[in-house]
């Protein structure tokens, strides 16, 4: 069931130019590949979300967070102990 849409002229002359250079052979090959394309890039980007929300209920699951100064005050002994005493081999 063939269609038709209004693409406006900078993309009629996107498509043009790829048939030109010899990219594709015709209008709807150009279409169809850019399809594919959105295709493949909606498909990540709903990866992308799917691994995302997992991530945020892991941490949800994870239990309640630490305060900022808690974990800084550690960082800043650990880090202290390192500058005396040398860091440990597998610290970096």
């Amino acid at each position: 069931m063939p269609s038709s849409y209004v693409i406006g002229p900078h993309f009629e002359s996107f498509i043009k130019e790829q048939i030109d250079q010899g990219r594709y052979a015709s209008a709807s090959e150009v279409i169809r590949d850019g399809l594919r394309a959105l295709e493949d890039r909606e498909r990540l980007r709903a990866l992308r979300l799917e691994r995302l929300r997992a991530e945020i209920q892991q941490g949800i699951e994870g239990g309640p967070g630490r305060p900022l100064t808690e974990v800084a005050g550690e960082l800043k002994r650990r880090y202290q102990r390192w500058a005396e005493k040398g860091a440990p081999s597998d610290a970096m």
